[in-house]
């Protein structure tokens, strides 16, 4: 076995232990999908960085900058660390303050049982596309580390991945989150340092970028300006409401620790989201064709780095990708069994709570396997998944929480306009999808209240 191997499967079996560790802390349902809603400033702080600096911002920006260069068209990484941003400044206290389990309470609160269950099965494929995700990149470096086939190396990714969040769920995640943290940033700086080095230093870099032509930041190079516009709603807005970070944001102590945490994760992920960038596109200097353009971090440090750098370095891939998987999960197995199963089944017993929230893990994890054996484009993924049926949501979401118009036909209706026009939208060919399907959110959301007043009068 190679230092590499060795060292990350080391790094693999603490993470695990961690989360065995801590589920014996794990007593009730909160304990497992909110860890009890106790998250200080840097639990908070990490597990919202953590949750969405995942393998998209790694390996799938660093791929499309390497392939196609940095132009207005991508979004990464300042579109979701304002996203993030945007969260705190408006959206992570009131959320706090509503007292929730998963981002569906907010619809059984404003809008009745029957919104909260519909709200809970849309929610749930953006979750597990976005886990698919992550398995597929956690695969890709088990490939690289250990030269397995990449399937065998997303069976492994996917079997590792369901034990570790089955285990010990998001209180367990927020104490390893630090950890995975700080190996991120420590393997990104590392490759961002030796990179630079082999390319003759900061000065030789810059040049290097500049007279490589790939950065263009004018609008038309990045084609019309809705497409433009589309790239960016997609992670600022469609993000906004994901379920994975209001699941960390509501865990938090207070309201205060979680608007806090949210502004500092969203600067830190846009510093640290620069790197694989400078990264990618110093790459194109020395690195010949790829396969796969997303393997094109882990081929760098693999070529420039010692075993032991490479060993943190994939590390620090890793943390990424787990700190944003078991997330994924664990929202998908909440939203199926704290609104839908537990509900329905009239259960109360807070050990088949937790069991069934366990088992919930292990189908979606399941799931994700499955998905990501079928794609081989991480980016592509969690473009999907922030954009299936978000228009709906964050429509419902911001009305629902910031005012009182709106009736349960009308929430239920703007949800299911949300994921039906965009999936038309796609299959039509549209070039603008997600914002034709805000726009109809709106609308439907509009005449829904206006109907609403008419009835009432």
């Amino acid at each position: 076995m190679t230092i590499p191997l060795v060292a990350l499967a080391g790094f693999l079996v603490l993470q695990l232990g961690i989360g065995v560790w801590i589920s014996r802390r794990i007593a009730t349902e909160d304990d497992y999908l909110v860890a009890g809603r106790r998250l200080g400033p840097l639990l908070a702080t990490f597990s919202i960085f953590a949750t969405w600096f995942g393998a998209e911002t790694v390996i799938g920006s660093a791929g499309e900058a390497f392939e196609s260069g940095v132009s207005l068209g991508s979004a990464e990484p300042f579109g979701y660390g304002l996203c993030l941003v945007l969260m705190g400044l408006f959206l992570a206290r009131p959320l706090w303050n509503r007292g929730m389990t998963t981002l569906a309470d907010l619809y059984r609160a404003r809008f009745g049982i029957g919104v909260e269950r519909l709200a809970a099965v849309l929610l749930i494929p953006a979750s597990v596309l976005w886990a698919a995700a992550q398995v597929r990149a956690f695969g890709t470096v088990v490939s690289l580390v250990g030269d397995l086939p990449i399937n065998v190396a997303v069976g492994i990714a996917a079997l590792f991945v369901i034990a570790y969040t089955t285990f010990g769920g998001l209180l367990a995640d927020a104490y390893t989150d630090v950890i995975q943290g700080i190996v991120l940033a420590i393997g990104l700086l590392l490759l961002l340092f030796v990179t630079v080095g082999h390319v003759g230093g900061v000065s030789a870099s810059l040049d290097a970028i500049t007279a490589s032509g790939r950065i263009n930041l004018a609008p038309q190079a990045a084609g019309p300006w809705y497409l433009t516009l589309e790239a960016w709603a997609i992670p600022v807005i469609g993000s906004l409401t994901a379920t994975e970070v209001v699941s960390r944001v509501i865990a938090a102590r207070s309201g205060t620790v979680a608007q806090r945490a949210s502004l500092t994760a969203g600067g830190l992920y846009i510093a640290l989201g620069l790197i694989p960038l400078i990264v990618a596109l110093l790459a194109t200097q020395f690195i010949g064709e790829l396969p796969e353009a997303e393997s094109v971090l882990p081929a760098v440090a693999r070529e420039l780095m010692s075993p032991l750098a490479f060993a943190v370095f994939a590390g620090g891939l890793v943390s990424a990708i787990l700190s944003t998987v078991d997330s994924t999960l664990l929202v998908a197995s909440g939203l199926l069994t704290h609104n839908l199963i537990v509900p329905l089944g009239r259960i109360t017993d807070e050990r088949r709570k937790l069991w069934i929230a366990r088992g919930g893990v292990v189908t979606f994890g399941i799931l994700a396997y499955v998905l990501a054996l079928s794609t081989s484009g991480v980016l592509a993924l969690v473009e999907q998944a922030s954009a299936l049926g978000s228009t709906g949501v964050v429509v419902t979401v911001l009305f629902g929480l910031f005012t009182q118009l709106g009736s349960p036909r009308t929430a239920a209706a703007t949800l299911i306009i949300g994921l039906l026009s965009y999936v038309g939208g796609v299959v039509a060919g549209i070039e603008v999808p997600f914002l034709a399907s805000l726009a109809l959110s709106l609308l439907t959301w509009g005449l829904g209240c206006t109907l609403d007043a008419r009835a009432s009068s």
